[in-house]
């Protein structure tokens, strides 16, 4: 089958692009309201762009409605947020703080979930998330038609639970991925869980 994505609506090529763009890895992202309360969304168009400065980044689209959508307002009032990568235990949570709430509320409360404090970072983290990093915004690139908005991110540390991490002979960091369990998004309502691990040195 080959499929014209210009004959396609953007809806259509939504549907198409992340069901063949997979597995996507996903960007919990905790922010903070101007009310003080803390927003957490989960964001699959994501990945790491630089090592230097380290920068991430994630794509933010617009609520139903067409207004920004809360993490996007609160990081360009507040220029700092926390992206998580989820162990595949809270799935359940990462989805419930995917619905729309109004601005001010929290997804937090709603999805009943616990942070903890995460030294050195003016916001904490999610509790039992097995990573997260403490960004501060970069930069924001506007594309496409609505537009969508590009947030870079730079990282300035690193919350990597013990369990999951070492030092390999070299004095590298190491982190056991099977141990982090990430969470990853497939289309529709699907996600993929952690499965078998390949190893296959490169020729060097």
């Amino acid at each position: 089958m080959i499929i014209d994505l210009d004959q396609l609506s953007a809806n259509q090529a939504y549907f198409a692009m992340t069901q063949t763009v997979i597995p996507r890895p996903v960007a919990w992202v905790l922010t903070e309201h101007d009310n003080g309360s803390y927003n957490v969304a989960p964001f699959s168009y994501f990945s790491a762009v630089c090592s230097d400065p380290p920068l991430l980044m994630f794509s933010v689209g617009h609520k139903p409605d067409g207004s920004l959508k809360d993490t996007y307002h609160n990081i360009l009032q507040r220029k700092e947020f926390v992206v998580h990568i989820a162990g595949c235990d809270q799935a359940q949570a990462v989805t419930k703080t995917a619905k729309g709430l109004a601005l001010g509320e929290s997804e937090l409360d709603y999805a009943g979930l616990e942070t903890e404090l995460f030294d050195g970072s003016p916001l904490p983290r999610i509790a039992g998330a097995p990573i997260a990093m403490q960004c501060e915004l970069y930069e924001v690139k506007e594309i496409g038609n609505k537009p969508q908005f590009l947030v870079f991110g730079r990282v300035k540390q690193m919350f990597i639970a013990d369990e999951a991490v070492s030092l390999d002979d070299k004095g590298r960091l190491k982190v056991s991925a099977s141990s982090v369990n990430p969470l990853a998004r497939l289309g529709g309502s699907d996600y993929v869980t952690f499965g078998d691990i390949l190893t296959i040195p490169r020729e060097l």
